[in-house]
């Protein structure tokens, strides 16, 4: 019988020994691995997952020194928004399934490098010269029986240099139950340009605050789309509307040209695009009057995001890459109708006006802006899908100009201008 026991228990023993030397090998082996965490960005959402396939008996519990980095440890993930730029030394803290009270540490590293952003200085614009402007500006408010925001910034290359914004926009509530938006990207070769966008965007607007001309403009669309009527008279009503909308941009010309005049300037230094849309809704629908001169976009997406239609016409690749702007008298001439669009839908789910400061970083090429699928990214971009998971939430918006604001202030490589983007929801 004591011989069996001995057997027995030098048996045990010998499992035993063998027990702890599977789980000393697969220990070692864990600690040998080599893992390469992905670099993270500072001020960017990161996250890593340690792939355990091959480690099923391995446990992490916890990694030291993580919480300097700005980030978390939980389900063998690191996740989080780290703070600095940096090298971080961590520390695995792990243990085997079969030996829990025994914890081992396996040494890693993680680089965090510079946000980009922080490379680029950020110089206030001097409060005392001509035509000095915010270097943001916002805007919420309603628009027809829709809502509308409006989002300026500062692009980084003028930031960089202590230079103004030169995007300006202005929106209003018209006479008649009609609304406008105007945008304007100033050129940034001209040395007043700021005021440029500025006079465009508030003497459209004002233009158009006029009853007498509102009227004159609902008359004709009765007849345009309302009143049984001649192709005749629908083409000469057609032809009213545009008079009136070609009247309105001579007007800015002029305006722009007294400004010039009054401050010893030449038109050119005022040099600045310009894009409009008035809208109203009537019993059979939104009728939308948009006009576009450069290189900004309108842009009206259907109800159900299946189609996205390009409101104006773009200054682009006819012109060698080059704009036309408001202040160039040669565009005043027999083709400035084919600039002007009226269109009527029963309904609609975003109405967009933008500067190339998105445009360019966000559609890269025309082509795209009657692209669904590059709008659906878009507005996924928006809903947070982005590195600095920015969000501006259209259902609940009551700081939806501020998030706006955030989510322009975006990392695009090569593309730091002003950036304007105007949502009707």
């Amino acid at each position: 019988m004591m011989g069996k026991f001995f057997r027995k228990s030098a048996a045990e023993s010998k499992l035993k020994t063998m027990e702890q030397a599977v789980i000393y090998k697969e220990k070692e082996e864990f600690k040998d691995v080599h893992w390469v965490l992905k670099n993270a960005s500072a001020k960017q959402f990161y996250e890593f997952s340690f792939d355990m396939e091959d480690f099923p008996n391995i446990k992490i519990k916890n990694i030291e020194n993580l919480e300097e980095t700005g980030l978390a440890f939980e389900n063998n993930t690191i996740s989080g928004t780290p703070l600095t730029n940096n090298m971080y030394h961590l520390d695995v803290q792990f243990y085997h399934a079969h030996d829990q009270n025994q914890l081992e540490t396996k040494k890693i590293q993680l680089f965090v490098n510079a946000d980009p952003k922080d490379l680029w200085k950020n110089i206030p614009s001097d409060k005392n010269a001509a035509f000095y402007k915010l270097e943001e500006d916002s805007f919420k408010g309603s628009f027809s029986d829709k809502k509308i925001v409006v989002a300026s910034k500062r692009g980084r290359s003028h930031a960089h240099e202590g230079k103004f914004r030169e995007d300006d926009f202005a929106v209003n509530n018209l006479p008649e139950d009609w609304n406008i938006i105007s945008v304007s990207d100033g050129a940034g070769s001209a040395i007043a340009a700021r005021e440029g966008s500025r006079v465009a965007t508030t003497t459209i607007n004002q233009f158009f605050s006029s009853q007498e001309i509102l009227n004159q403009i609902d008359n004709n669309i009765n007849i345009l789309y309302t009143v049984q009527s001649s192709s005749e008279e629908q083409s000469e009503a057609k032809k009213n509307i545009i008079n009136v909308l070609s009247e309105s941009v001579v007007h800015v010309y002029h305006a722009l040209e007294k400004i010039a005049a009054e401050n010893e300037l030449s038109v050119n230094d005022l040099h600045a695009t310009l894009i409009f849309t008035l809208v109203k809704k009537f019993s059979f629908g939104y009728v939308i009057l948009s006009f576009g001169v450069g290189d900004c976009p309108i842009n009206l997406i259907n109800t159900d995001f299946s189609e996205v239609k390009l409101l104006n016409q773009m200054d682009v690749g006819e012109f060698g890459g080059g704009t036309r702007f408001i202040t160039m008298k040669e565009i005043f001439n027999e083709k400035i109708a084919s600039r002007f669009r009226i269109t009527c839908v029963e309904d609609f789910s975003y109405l967009v006006l933008m500067t190339d400061g998105i445009y360019d970083p966000k559609f890269t090429t025309e082509n795209k802006l009657e692209d669904t699928e590059s709008w659906k990214s878009l507005f996924e971009d928006l809903a947070g899908n982005n590195d600095d998971r920015t969000k501006v939430d259209f259902n609940n918006d009551e700081k939806i100009g501020e998030e706006l604001l955030i989510w322009s202030d975006f990392w695009s490589r090569g593309n730091h201008d002003d950036r304007t983007l105007a949502i009707i929801y």
